[in-house]
């Protein structure tokens, strides 16, 4: 028997509150994970992505020194079927977040994110003063059979505040959800040696 949704949101829950991140594989069934990866590869041929910047606002820049990767927003209103099935998923993690941690998350926002062969993301933090509203990452990975020589992995140090210490790497498997405090955990996405597609998004609080 599958797990459950109740179950999975807790394995994130307790990640969260015991080590403040979560690897949780095959938190998505295969087909559901298989559709939203046929509808973001759809989006890419229809020339959908752009290329990523860094910083927010009027601030934003293109830094390929730094990232290269290109993104889709998820935009409401014009999300397929497969689409807001995972932002149900997602609000129910939400909720179970807010219940159990008390952390006042009010909702997310979210793009698919595509690199290229030889694509990576250097190091950095997902919330600086700029985005004091994100306050959990949250990765959904879309790559079925993915192998380690493939490359593409995120790195992720364990340890709040610390690049240099104990890190953990973590394969961008179709259907594993990756979720950390986002201004704790530094992080990289190593360069890819294959074209790599995830979902990576933030639960935000209000008026920051």
């Amino acid at each position: 028997m599958s797990t459950s949704h109740f179950d999975l949101s807790s394995v994130v829950v307790e990640g969260l509150r015991e080590k403040g991140w979560v690897c949780v594989p095959d938190f998505l069934e295969h087909f559901e994970g298989v559709q939203l990866a046929e509808d973001g590869m759809a989006a890419w041929e229809d020339g959908d992505f752009r290329k990523a910047g860094v910083g927010r606002g009027a601030a934003k820049v293109i830094r390929e020194d730094i990232r290269r990767d290109h993104v889709r927003w998820l935009e409401p209103g014009s999300m397929s079927a497969a689409e807001s099935r995972y932002m149900e998923r997602l609000e129910e993690l939400r909720r179970a977040i807010n219940q159990q941690l008390f952390l006042g998350l009010f909702d997310f926002e979210g793009h698919f994110a595509v690199y290229q062969p030889g694509a990576f993301y250097k190091p950095h933090l997902d919330r600086h003063r700029e985005t004091m509203d994100r306050v959990v990452t949250v990765i959904l990975y879309l790559n079925d059979g993915w192998m380690p020589e493939h490359g593409g992995q995120l790195k992720l140090w364990t340890t709040p505040g610390d690049k240099l210490g104990e890190a953990e790497i973590l394969d961008p498997q179709l259907g594993t959800l990756v979720a950390f405090l986002a201004g704790d955990h530094w992080h990289e996405v190593l360069p890819a040696h294959e074209t790599r597609m995830s979902i990576t998004g933030w639960f935000r609080v209000r008026g920051s």
